[in-house]
């Protein structure tokens, strides 16, 4: 009897997930609110510029930086997503409405083991790297031929690790 209720405490202890669970998606909805009114504003920055006739010398590059910017906050609130679902439906039950709504084809929220969400995530992980880079990289100044070299190395570096990341999983 005792073996009993210690076991059903302890598999009842899975539910205290519902925390990260909860709190991953609040983190998703508050990066895709930062995100959406970073693009308000870069819109609104735009519109302005335009209907001023004031170009600022680094326009461009305000405009580019601010919606790779956002797009990383996007990005990084589908790892939150991910990191929810995830966890739900490993250590609490299967998302009934998403196999009634994405039908049979649908694999994003199809999740059975750690090493599957981890996958998942990684690869959310390393798109938002590249991202992140792509951004660096619009405000970085080149000053001679090695540096174009550098810069052409790490393009090659990024586009071979996006290679092989599509390589993973698939045989």
């Amino acid at each position: 009897m005792l073996e009993r209720i210690f076991e059903n405490t302890l598999w009842s202890s899975r539910f205290i997930v519902i925390l990260a669970v909860v709190f991953g998606l609040i983190g998703a909805v508050i990066l895709f609110t930062v995100a959406s009114f970073d693009i308000y504003e870069t819109a609104k920055y735009v519109l302005n510029t335009y209907l001023t006739h004031a170009h600022p010398e680094n326009f461009h590059d305000d405009v580019v930086g601010g919606i790779i910017g956002a797009v990383d906050l996007y990005l990084i609130g589908v790892v939150m997503l991910l990191f929810s679902f995830g966890l739900y439906e490993l250590f609490i039950s299967e998302i009934d409405a998403a196999k009634d709504t994405a039908g049979a084809d649908s694999k994003i929220l199809a999740i059975h083991s750690l090493d599957q969400l981890k996958d998942k995530i990684s690869k959310v992980i390393v798109m938002v790297l590249v991202v992140g880079f792509f951004q660096k990289v619009g405000y970085t100044e080149y000053n001679g031929a090695l540096d174009m070299l550098y810069f052409s190395l790490s393009i090659t570096a990024v586009a071979v690790g996006l290679y092989f990341l599509g390589k993973v999983g698939k045989h």
